[in-house]
């Protein structure tokens, strides 16, 4: 199974390269199953119904989130609907929605950290429960988490239990990908996907704005960029062990017309 695991969607930008990135992709890859991060595809704060259909007709499978998803309250009652839309399953139990879905024969698991976030339920006492009944085929997981030592410590604690454990967040791709001893694929975080010349797919001056005075600033999204970025990573997993034969950064840009 080749299965494509794209970082944070910011706004409308980030909806517009998967438009015009993923559908050539997957032919390109063989792709078996999209995923991607969806938490900050609307407005670059939450998720919506319009945003996620928009999501899933340039050809995500399965959406992922994390602490953004409460932010556009429209889309709370749709997470218990059918849609494969997950929010972190370490929220208390009476949460809306669910942190574990498959579709086309991946699990995909949602978790958030608790480092520098809010103090929800534990992710590894989580993931732990939601393994207890050990779903059948090839099982990833997206950690949403701020501390990179959180991270890690998931990847190892999860080495040869799951196919892979994905971070996102930070909107920054990092270059640690490797398969752990056990066979679980690993990246610390996938990246973002959205305006390439922006602070996390944000106004620059906005940020600016930020950090030079101290106060409490609305970030906007930066829409006026010419050149779209796609950060993923592809994971090639093995049908009979379900473990990851590879994991490698597959990042792509694309240059709107003037």
């Amino acid at each position: 199974m080749r299965v494509l695991f794209i970082g944070d969607v910011v706004g409308s930008p980030g909806r517009r390269a998967l438009k015009e990135i993923l559908p050539g992709l997957r032919k390109e890859q063989a792709l078996n199953v999209i995923v991607a991060n969806g938490e900050n595809a609307a407005g670059g704060r939450g998720l919506t119904l319009k945003t996620a259909k928009e999501m899933f007709g340039s050809g995500v499978d399965i959406i992922s989130s994390g602490n953004h998803i409460w932010d556009q309250k429209e889309i709370v009652e749709e997470l218990d609907g059918n849609a494969p839309i997950l929010r972190p399953a370490n929220y208390p139990p009476n949460s809306p929605g669910r942190g574990m879905c498959t579709a086309k024969g991946l699990t995909v698991i949602n978790l958030q950290g608790r480092t520098f976030m809010a103090n929800i339920d534990c992710p590894f006492r989580a993931v732990d429960a939601l393994l207890e009944g050990r779903p059948e085929g090839p099982i990833i997981v997206d950690l949403h988490a701020e501390a990179t030592s959180e991270k890690k410590a998931m990847g190892w604690y999860l080495d040869g239990r799951v196919s892979a454990v994905l971070g996102t967040h930070t909107h920054v791709p990092t270059a640690d990908t490797r398969v752990l001893p056990q066979g679980t694929a690993y990246v610390t975080d996938a990246g973002m996907c959205g305006a390439r010349d922006s602070v996390l797919g944000f106004e620059v001056a906005q940020s600016h704005k930020l950090f030079l005075t101290g106060m409490p600033t609305r970030m906007i999204v930066e829409e006026t960029t010419n050149v779209l970025i796609m950060n993923s990573v592809l994971i090639d997993i093995d049908d009979r062990t379900n473990r990851a034969n590879s994991i490698e950064r597959l990042d792509r840009e694309y240059m709107l017309s003037n």
